[in-house]
């Protein structure tokens, strides 16, 4: 089992910018002292969710500030960026770091990023599929051109090339970089957002590993997961490639250790709903539809159900459940529920030091 940290760059109410990507960079640096496997980013565009724009240039500079731990992003928005542009950081970030880097891309929403980048209703509606295997072949071939909808220009060669001639095509194998889970050699890592039997079964025949959200109980999980091995194994993919790839699952959750689950949980139920509805309620569509939020209250109540949200034995065994009735091995968990740096990194220090020894 792999236990890592999520964050956003939350901007809680009264917080400025600067407060919420400091106490990013330092929860990275406080889960790699932890012990913690991996630090996942997440990327949104002009709301106070999260003040984080490009996960990729954060996930460099951590990649700059740790040794040990991966960096992965939570996602990175693909229809806002050039599947190439994307591609190239990718491989640069890889190699650089001995395959410390994981990219997680998935499709966002139908924000009015799309009308700022430029790619429109479309790129998010049907867009996403093309932009994903343009991604893929860039990480994998030795040239590449494209003659799709929205992408066509001539072939050229990828530099820098994030894997060897003699391994262009193949899936990368698991568990032999430190904090990662693909070698320098092998190629980057590469895991799909899924919300939707749709995006599902697009990573599936892929054999590309989901990250799953935190909105999703084990129940669902486990029903994504099953559906993503059974598309995998009719797209054709032999069994040892599909099992590699089920064992790079992410699930995504809320970690917060307390000396109770009543203490944990209130902690999480005073600062969570001040943050969501701030911070959600400021996403404007690109279209002008509607856009109904969850209560703010309702749903922290949900995550401190859903996830390991209490003492530290409640949060191993809650882990290890979703370990053994979902099938996924690794965990990204949002650790800044507080909102404060100090209780942030008193979250993640009892993370690592009281509840993964459980676990081992």
């Amino acid at each position: 089992m792999r236990v890592g940290a999520f964050v956003l760059g939350a901007q809680f109410p009264g917080q400025e910018h600067t407060e919420a990507l400091e106490r990013t960079v330092h929860s990275a640096q406080a889960a790699e002292e932890s012990g913690l496997d991996a630090v996942w980013l997440a990327e949104h565009h002009f709301v106070p969710y999260g003040v984080c724009p490009s996960a990729v240039t954060l996930a460099a500079l951590l990649l700059g500030r740790t040794r040990r731990i991966g960096v992965g992003t939570a996602v990175s928005v693909l229809p806002n960026a050039h599947p190439v542009a994307l591609g190239e950081q990718t491989a640069l970030l890889h190699l650089l770091t001995g395959g410390r880097f994981t990219l997680g891309v998935g499709r966002g929403g139908p924000w009015v990023d799309l009308e700022v980048f430029g790619g429109g209703l479309g790129a998010y509606e049907e867009g996403f599929p093309e932009a994903l295997d343009l991604l893929l072949r860039w990480l994998r071939e030795p040239r590449v051109g494209a003659d799709g909808e929205r992408y066509r220009f001539r072939e050229v060669p990828v530099v820098p090339r994030p894997r060897p001639p003699d391994d262009a095509l193949a899936a990368p194998r698991p568990g032999t970089a430190p904090g990662g889970d693909a070698a320098a050699g092998s190629g980057p890592d590469v895991v799909v957002a899924c919300t939707s039997p749709a995006s599902v079964r697009m990573a599936a025949a892929r054999c590309l590993p989901m990250l799953l959200g935190m909105h999703c109980g084990d129940e669902d999980k486990a029903e994504m997961t099953a559906l993503w091995r059974r598309e995998a194994r009719a797209a054709g993919h032999d069994g040892a490639r599909v099992e590699a790839g089920a064992a790079r699952h992410v699930s995504a959750g809320v970690a917060q250790v307390g000396d109770s689950r009543q203490e944990a949980s209130a902690a999480l139920v005073r600062s969570m709903p001040g943050w969501l509805r701030q911070g959600l309620g400021a996403h404007v569509t690109v279209d002008g539809r509607r856009r109904p939020m969850r209560d703010p209250v309702g749903y922290t109540e949900l995550l401190c159900r859903l996830h390991p949200v209490g003492a530290p034995r409640l949060c191993a065994d809650r882990l290890a459940a979703t370990a053994e009735r979902t099938g996924v091995g690794r965990f990204a968990l949002l650790v800044e529920g507080t909102g404060e740096l100090a209780g942030t990194r008193h979250n993640i220090r009892r993370l690592g030091e009281e509840v993964l020894p459980l676990l081992s």
